[in-house]
């Protein structure tokens, strides 16, 4: 039987969608509008009047608090949607803007980190990301005359908050079950550095026909590691703020159940065309992935750095115990059984070109004091030991 993952797209607001139910989400990854960034004022504008009058009379901060105060039943939701243990990662930016002849920043990130602390959840911490989309050499101000520039806001936050005490994994399914959503050691050195700076930001520009020229979409990476880093295959991952379908494209690649919430329905074939492309995108990203690690060892063996063990489904080494039974599924087949819902299904084998001959059956033979070399043969990684 294939493994399964099951995706959806609901049309509404977020605050009141129907549909989710009260702790059935494992994860939400999402990035909001931001408050005070020009390009989302007409929707803010839209759904408080207030706020208009505010930009337009020069009364920034006002204008912020509103526009903050009009996305707090959202977080609302989000809380109550959450399991208990369940993880919320937000992605959001602050702003920098000139509001008649003031110019200054403003703190969108400490805004929403003061209100979710307020509705409930724990705090953890943040990671900082470098979106670098502006040219290197863009300054703000008067340039190289001091007292008078401003340096550039090229960085951005992906707050970290859960709901209640640590996710525990009681049954002998669920252990196992995260055991196999491992990720590489390496992997977790990147991941959990609350400073990356190998992400480059997105812009993407959307057909002149859709409702917004614009989209605030955040890298396919982005939400990728995340849901890798606070879920488990099988998890069900809540975008409030869908947009153009990023957390549900990786949510599939990552073998995790999806749902969006999206206000805009132009943005819907944007969506589906995303969705339709994404086995083969996916399985490049896993593939890069192994293809990574097996660099990796090889680096690590020539190094002659510890391998202490043998991972049980792909046979090659691995750095720490609990890479063991890590195990990433290739997407098979995409089905869309109706409006706005797909399903995935998945190989639970492991992908034969990234396993190793002569792998030990009981997979627990240490490598550390072994000498190893790897060769790849056309469509087969083998693993030798020199004699």
């Amino acid at each position: 039987m294939p493994l399964t993952t099951q995706h959806n797209i609901i049309i509404g607001d977020a605050g009141n969608a129907a549909g989710i139910s009260a702790e059935s989400i494992d994860l939400v990854v999402t990035s909001p509008p931001y408050p005070m960034i020009t390009m989302w004022d007409d929707l803010f504008c839209s759904r408080n009047p207030k706020v208009a009058e505010k930009l337009k009379t020069g009364q920034g901060n006002e204008a912020f608090e509103l526009m903050h105060s009009d996305l707090e039943p959202i977080w609302d939701r989000v809380y109550q949607v959450l399991k208990p243990g369940g993880f919320a990662c937000i992605n959001i930016g602050d702003a920098t803007r000139k509001i008649k002849d003031e110019f200054c920043l403003y703190t969108n990130h400490a805004r929403l980190l003061h209100y979710l602390v307020k509705i409930g959840f724990s705090v953890l911490p943040d990671i900082l990301w470098r979106k670098q989309t502006n040219s290197p050499t863009k300054f703000m101000g008067s340039g190289m005359l001091p007292a008078g520039a401003y340096v550039t806001l090229e960085h951005e936050y992906v707050l970290i908050v859960r709901k209640g005490g640590k996710r525990l994994f009681k049954t002998k399914a669920a252990i196992i079950n995260r055991r196999q959503s491992a990720i590489f050691w390496e992997e977790r050195n990147d991941y959990f550095s609350d400073i990356w700076t190998n992400l480059k930001g997105t812009v993407q520009r959307l057909d002149k026909n859709e409702a917004r020229s614009r989209s605030g979409a955040f890298p396919f990476e982005l939400a990728y590691r995340l849901i890798n880093m606070y879920s488990v295959k099988g998890d069900t991952v809540l975008d409030p703020f869908a947009g153009t379908g990023t957390v549900m494209a990786a949510a599939m690649a990552a073998c995790r159940n999806s749902t969006g919430v999206e206000i805009d329905p132009a943005l819907l074939p944007v969506i589906h065309e995303r969705t339709e492309k994404i086995v083969p995108f996916a399985n490049q990203r896993i593939e890069d992935r192994l293809a990574a690690h097996l660099t990796f060892v090889q680096d690590r063996i020539e190094q002659k750095k510890s391998l202490r063990y043998i991972n049980r489904n792909y046979g090659f080494p691995v750095v720490t115990n609990q890479e063991k039974e890590l195990l990433i599924n290739a997407l098979e087949t995409f089905h869309a059984p109706g409006d706005n819902t797909w399903t995935m299904d998945y190989n639970r084998e492991p992908q034969t070109n990234y396993c190793f001959e002569e792998a030990t059956t009981d997979g627990i033979k240490s490598v550390e004091t072994t000498k190893v070399r790897l060769k790849k043969d056309p469509g087969q990684m083998t693993l030798f030991e020199d004699k």
